[in-house]
């Protein structure tokens, strides 16, 4: 009788807890007067909405139902079934920047000690985040994309498990019946939405639904998947809400709520349920609209200011400085800006060369699309310039042939730059010097061809233009070539004009040691043989292949001038010929050239022929003069003796105490007399 009378009171016992896990259901359309358990800043307002959190930065909001639910079977241990739905509302200053949202959450407590506000939702903190002891099962509504927890974007619906990393997310968004296809929709829009989550805890399969306040359940869920909650949740439970806010001012309302044990929450009257007020939306709308409007003009002013700044820049960068006596030369000046864009900011890759008297540049003018060559001209002294813009313009009238035009030039600050025609060959000396720059090897028709050329140059200046031109520069590095090899004179930076018959001023003693006429650096007075005992340089240095002065060389054969008048003196003068040609040239032809490179050195200006009778000589229409019979010697001595001490500190009175280290690279000389100006 005892056995049954135990059988019976457990059998009812369990029929009980059973009965009380059936029995939990409940349903607020509003919450006036509903025993809620809150803290944080949740409360129930005056309207009958529960607010979970309002404008207040950094702080939480709880809201539960304030008895424990038993969600396990007793027997079994699964979680049973049980199934809510609420109406909720999100109120922000700026729905443009949003912050994190709320969750629906099932929890083993209602308290949450030590969670933190902001993105943790009021759930978590940095230390228990993702422990399996918490057994927290939540549905977050986010409006914040954090990266921390692999959010989607920021607007979404997750399914939460001790994290709020989310085992499932999706775009917030609902299934439309009426047009069959998946409608996007905004958590923070300012309106009214409804959420259904259902647990089947036979199948073990969880259900999310999310749709607009006017529309009836989608028939096809935002979330569905298989989920088996046993593995989460403890017995007893609590159901309720957590939210927090964050950095901008938000409010959470919910405006009405469902539950069930083992069945379907019941449907929630909608008309009943109380509304967000309209102050509350108005606020929201305005003060969005105040916030965005002065964003809008903050970043305006911004632009606005950053494209003064970057006109202003750019017109100082660009500026162009015309002084009244510049006038006249106006056909002949370029834009700064145009030779700017030409060579692509003057940048690296379009670099030519560089050399004592600047940097030269390829460019293509943005008009014309004409190739040009741009060169940067040092010119740190104000003194003269005037003179220097009227000669490089009267320069720039030149035309012939041989002779590289000069287009124009440009004035900028303390800098001249001088544009000519381009030349894609670039200079002869890298064809006889640096066979690393080019892969051609001049025979000797286009060796004495291009000797030719210069010299009918060298005439057409001092003779047959207007003006008596001296080039005082002529050297292998300044002789241009063109696409088919035809050679040019180029480079007239250090070019003088006087008028025939009339003398010429004394200058600065400017050029390159080695192609320097000794009257020159003694007189500076530059004329028109002082021209042509830089050829006489030139033609030794096309036909042996070697620079006029070669450190690195022996004694005997260091200066190239002594050097063939020693090979000449021992009936032996084609041993100077290039060894790149070999044997394949015209004897009669090179020795014309040997011999003539010799007359045009000669230390006495006067026994130098003029261009005309070069031009002759090399037409074979005379013969050279005998030449032991003009005493020949070396001029080099003669000139370094006669240097200025000052940009020639390095030269001593005799060539062999000159360093040799610059011996190599007669240039460096160039760049120390340069610096007297013009």
């Amino acid at each position: 009788m005892f056995i049954q009378f135990l059988v019976w009171f457990l059998l009812l016992g369990s029929s009980s807890v059973a009965s009380q896990q059936q029995d939990v259901d409940f349903t607020y359309n509003g919450f006036r007067g509903v025993n809620l358990s809150m803290d944080g800043l949740a409360q129930i307002t005056d309207r009958g909405l529960l607010m979970l959190v309002n404008t207040t930065n950094q702080q939480v909001g709880h809201a539960f139902y304030p008895h424990p639910i038993h969600l396990r079977n007793s027997s079994t241990g699964n979680v049973l079934s049980f199934s809510t739905t609420f109406v909720f509302e999100f109120w922000q200053q700026n729905p443009r920047f949003a912050g994190p949202a709320m969750a629906f959450v099932i929890s083993p407590s209602k308290e949450f000690p030590g969670a933190v506000a902001g993105i943790y939702l009021g759930l978590f903190n940095r230390t228990n985040i993702g422990n399996s002891s918490n057994h927290v099962f939540a549905i977050e509504l986010d409006c914040l994309q954090n990266k921390q927890f692999n959010d989607i974007n920021g607007n979404h619906v997750g399914v939460d498990i001790n994290d709020l990393k989310s085992v499932k997310a999706a775009s917030a968004s609902y299934f439309s019946d009426q047009e069959n296809q998946q409608l996007n929709i905004s958590l923070n829009g300012g309106q009214p939405l409804q959420l259904w989550v259902e647990y089947n805890g036979e199948e073990k399969q969880i259900n999310v639904t999310l749709a607009p306040f006017n529309v009836h359940k989608p028939r096809i869920p935002l979330l569905s998947f298989e989920l088996d909650l046993s593995q989460v949740m403890v017995d007893p439970m609590f159901v309720g809400f957590s939210s927090a806010s964050y950095v901008l001012p938000i409010s959470h309302y919910i405006l009405g709520w469902s539950f069930k044990m083992n069945g379907e929450a019941r449907d929630l009257t909608l008309s009943q349920l109380p509304k967000v007020p309209i102050t509350t939306r108005k606020r929201s709308h305005r003060l969005s609209i105040v916030v965005v409007s002065v964003m809008a003009s903050a970043i305006l002013l911004l632009i606005l200011i950053s494209i003064i700044q970057y006109i202003v820049k750019r017109k100082k960068k660009f500026a162009e400085v015309l002084e009244d006596w510049e006038l006249d030369y106006g056909p002949y000046r370029f834009k700064y800006k145009d030779l700017y864009i030409a060579t692509k900011g003057f940048k690296d890759k379009e670099l030519l060369g560089a050399g004592g008297f600047g940097r030269v540049y390829r460019g293509v003018l943005p008009t014309s699309k004409k190739e040009v060559a741009v060169k940067q001209v040092s010119h740190t002294s104000r003194q003269g310039e005037r003179e220097f813009i009227a000669e490089i313009t009267s320069i720039g009238k030149l035309r012939h042939r041989n002779i590289v035009t000069l287009l124009g030039y440009c004035r900028r600050k303390e800098e001249l730059l001088l544009v000519y025609e381009f030349m894609p060959n670039g200079s002869l000396d890298k064809f006889l010097f640096d066979q690393t720059q080019t892969k051609t090897n001049l025979n000797w028709c286009q060796r004495f061809q291009i000797i030719k050329s210069i010299a009918a140059a060298l005439l057409y200046l001092h003779e047959e233009w207007d003006q008596v031109v001296i080039h005082r520069d002529v050297k292998s590095s300044n002789i241009l070539l063109d696409e088919e090899l035809n050679a040019r004179l180029g480079d007239f930076g250090l070019a003088r004009l006087y008028d025939h018959g009339t003398d010429p001023q004394t200058t600065h003693v400017v050029g390159t040691l080695g192609y320097l006429a000794p009257e020159f650096c003694e007189t500076g007075k530059a004329h028109p043989p002082v021209d042509v005992f830089a050829f006489g340089a030139f033609l030794l240095e096309v036909a042996c292949g070697r620079r006029p002065i070669e450190g690195e060389a022996s004694e005997e054969c260091m200066v190239l001038v002594d050097w063939v008048i020693l090979c000449w003196s021992k009936g032996r003068i084609l041993d100077s010929v290039d060894p790149k040609l070999g044997l394949n040239y015209e004897e009669e032809e090179m020795e014309l050239v040997l011999k003539l490179g010799l007359l045009c050195s000669h230390s006495i200006p006067t026994a130098r022929p003029q261009m005309r009778q070069v031009m002759r000589y090399l037409k074979r229409e005379i013969s050279l003069p005998d030449l032991t019979m003009l005493g020949l010697r070396t001029a080099i001595d003669d000139c370094t003796s006669f240097l200025p001490s000052k940009g020639f500190h390095d030269v001593s009175s005799s060539w062999s105490s000159y360093p040799r280290s610059q011996m190599t690279d007669p240039s460096s000389v160039e760049e120390s007399v340069l610096s007297e100006g013009r």
